[in-house]
């Protein structure tokens, strides 16, 4: 059996024994900077800090019992505290610490951040599989040391010592790909209603997952089709030798035969048979998608229909809710903010900076856009023309960013992004050429249809928001470093170092740098 990569995968008991020592071992490394890190910020800022205040009470509402009590100003949906109910019952240490209290006095701020802590950990071995899957040529070695990096990215990192929604949205999330990625496609589907229900812009990542998924599946029928035509070249060279020798071959038509049922059943064109028979444009490739979905809509109807159900099942609460957010409307009203994709362009290729901004890949993107002069001049223009569209007309300072200087985000945007009127259209060149490496990266591990299906993604849930939060980038960063495939184990150190001390700086201005507000009692900190 081979995987998406085309490798064979790990096969026998050795193969199995090393995953599960790759599993174990960043288990292991992960915990060694949970569990001290967290047990300092509790000891540090014991009381709920910025949406902590909401979440917490939340979740202690519903370890008492108490299903019906909602807080209006909490937009997301009950799932994170779902999981924590569960994550508090399964607590043995605390249950034998305090066996005398009950249940809801066990779902204290500090039990209660850390069930993030306990999905960090389940959400770096799902990494690490993930990386094994899709890379299976990697040792355990190098996916260990792939994965604790990936697990110190800055934005999942810091929230997994806080009760953010953020974590169990990216543990869930990754769950549902990673069922997708083995073909557990109604199990990945039950994990993308969890997903909802942690976060509602998840949705958008199920009909990924699904798109992906379906993807991956026709391609699997179109190369069962390459292979028996190079199976049926050999099988008429041989039926030719077998005339001429006057020898039977009942074996071969009995091939031929099979070769039939199959084509019959996939029913796609030669030129949809094999991507070597097809040109790779992006239009060629949603011509052979088409009509494979088409001679396949009811296989695909039986996999992926469950996807479908849960999605509609969610516009329906959409329907019913007035809203996609549950609480606190008015403040996360839709808006067409397409600056926010420039953003994440950005901010994505500078966290995986040895990739995205080194002189050799600077060189390949001047060569693929300079080959075909003067054709090539279109998309450069145009890409820069809706790069300037979008910061002019199109660039929202939300209330919250201009007010709240306890965000990063408050800072950049008045000392990088309004220091001068020039500056945001000055950084457009920079936006664009983050794009056209991150497409360019993707492009040669992904068919174009993925490529595009992941833009489209990412701009559905980072366009609507209003505000400039980069805690939304995480998932659709995994998604693109998962799908990036770093080979180098340089550029993965560089990353990891990075990743330290950005992570060291953001921790230490958190519990070492408290400030106060003149007009508002208590203590601040600064925040992503």
């Amino acid at each position: 059996m081979t995987c998406s990569g085309g490798l064979p995968e790990p096969t026998g008991g050795e193969s199995l024994k090393e995953r599960v020592m790759g599993r174990v071992a960043v288990a292991v490394i992960v915990s060694l900077w949970v569990i001290p890190i967290t047990l300092m910020v509790n000891h540090i800022v014991p009381e709920p800090y910025m949406d902590e205040i909401f979440h917490i009470p939340q979740a202690q509402q519903y370890c008492r019992g108490n299903f019906r009590s909602w807080d209006p100003m909490i937009t997301t949906p009950p799932g994170l505290y779902y999981l924590s109910l569960a994550h508090v019952a399964l607590f043995p240490s605390m249950l034998w610490l305090r066996s005398s209290s009950s249940f809801s006095d066990l779902c204290s701020t500090a039990i209660l951040r850390s069930s993030n802590g306990a999905l960090t950990i389940i959400c770096a071995m799902l990494l690490f599989e993930m990386l094994v899957h899709l890379r299976p040529d990697l040792d355990e070695r190098k996916a260990t040391l792939y994965t604790v990096v990936l697990a110190l990215y800055p934005l999942h990192w810091f929230f997994s010592f806080l009760y953010y929604t953020d974590v169990a949205s990216l543990t869930v999330v990754l769950s549902m790909y990673l069922a997708c990625l083995k073909k557990h496609y109604h199990f990945s589907s039950l994990l993308g209603a969890l997903a909802i229900l942690i976060r509602q812009t998840n949705a958008v990542w199920v009909l990924f997952v699904a798109c992906d998924g379906a993807i991956t599946f026709l391609g699997s029928h179109q190369n069962v089709n390459v292979q028996l035509d190079a199976s049926d070249v050999s099988i008429r060279k041989n039926a030719q030798l077998s005339e001429e020798r006057s020898v039977p071959m009942g074996t071969n038509l009995r091939k031929r035969k099979m070769l039939g049922v199959v084509n019959i059943v996939n029913h796609s064109s030669s030129a949809a048979s094999s991507s070597t028979h097809v040109p790779a444009g992006l239009l060629n490739e949603l011509r052979v998608i088409i009509l494979g979905m088409w001679h396949l809509k009811w296989e695909l109807m039986v996999y992926f229909g469950p996807f479908l159900v849960v999605l509609l099942a969610f516009a329906m609460f959409i329907l019913w809710n007035g809203s996609v957010v549950l609480g606190a409307k008015e403040a996360h009203a839709v808006s067409p903010h397409f600056a926010q994709i420039m953003y994440f362009g950005l901010f994505s290729a500078l966290a995986m900076a040895p990739l995205h901004f080194n002189l050799q890949q600077a060189a390949f993107l001047h060569q693929s856009l300079w080959k075909r002069k003067p054709l090539s001049f279109f998309p450069g223009i145009i890409l820069l023309a809706a790069g300037i569209v979008s910061v002019h007309f199109f660039s929202i300072a939300h209330p919250y960013l201009l007010a709240d200087n306890r965000h990063y985000t408050f800072y950049l945007w008045r000392k990088v992004i309004k220091a001068h009127w020039s500056v945001k259209y000055l950084l457009v060149p920079v936006y664009v050429y983050s794009w056209l490496s991150i497409f360019s990266t993707l492009g040669k591990i992904q068919k174009k249809i993925w490529v595009l299906v992941f833009f489209l993604a990412t701009a559905a849930v980072l366009v609507p928001a209003p505000l400039i939060e980069f805690r939304y980038y995480t998932v659709p960063f995994y998604f693109l470093i998962l799908n990036s495939r770093i080979s180098d184990t340089k550029s993965y150190l560089i990353m990891g170092m990075l990743y330290i001390a950005v992570n060291i700086f953001t921790m230490m201005m958190f519990l070492f740098r408290p400030f106060h507000w003149k007009h508002e009692p208590g203590t601040q900190r600064f925040i992503w």
